[in-house]
């Protein structure tokens, strides 16, 4: 693995700026590879890892590029849980391991360097001097990863009967036949969405768009 200067140049560059959370990302995303014994997670050991990250801010970018875990790539999965938090499995020996950051490491950057103004820039020189146990809770976890969670799972293929719409990876309900309707043939396949609408980030809105886009 490359140093901690060179990975946060590289960051930097794929986040587009420089800051605390790239730091913090580079540094939680090193010690865990550390903690699992990955030397190399985007060349030789690129297979070996999946990363569940639990917020979408800048230090998720830089997880993502010290591991090389990527959604495209299902080896980088999001839970939504607003925490700067993430845990790392590594398939092969089993072992993951969860690393928090502190919340205490914001007042430890004022403690530290109570002469500059700006938090942005107390935040960022001592995320790069505070120890891994000041900055950081870490945890041995158990992951269960079922088959259709895996990188290169492939899974059926199957069309939603109430949108049309095809989904992957077994995201699907299957609902029995309806025997007092009368309609007992085959089973109905629904999409997440369809089978709760609860679930649906988006409605429809009116007018539908046209063949031409507009």
């Amino acid at each position: 693995m490359e140093s901690f200067e060179e990975l946060l140049q590289q960051a930097e560059v794929a986040h587009g700026h420089m800051c605390a959370g790239q730091i913090l990302g580079v540094r939680l995303a090193m010690l865990a590879c550390k903690r699992l014994g990955i030397e190399d997670p985007r060349g030789a050991d690129r297979k070996k890892l999946v990363s569940f990250v639990e917020i979408d801010r800048c230090a998720t970018d830089a997880i993502g590029l010290v591991t090389g875990c990527r959604l495209g790539k299902r080896a980088l999965k999001f839970r939504d849980w607003g925490k700067m938090a993430a845990t790392f499995i590594n398939l092969t020996s089993g072992k993951a391991v969860r690393i928090v950051a502190l919340e205490n490491s914001r007042e430890l950057a004022r403690e530290r360097f109570p002469h500059i103004e700006s938090k942005a820039q107390q935040q960022m020189l001592a995320y790069r001097e505070l120890s891994d146990s000041e900055l950081f809770r870490e945890r041995w976890v158990v992951v269960e990863l079922p088959p259709r969670e895996l990188p290169g799972y492939k899974g059926a293929r199957v069309t939603c009967d109430e949108c049309g719409e095809g989904v992957n990876f077994d995201r699907f309900v299957e609902i029995p036949p309806n025997a007092d309707s009368g309609d007992a043939e085959k089973p109905r396949r629904l999409c997440l969405s369809c089978d709760d609408p609860a679930l649906r980030y988006w409605r429809p809105a009116d007018p539908i768009v046209s063949d031409d886009g507009r």
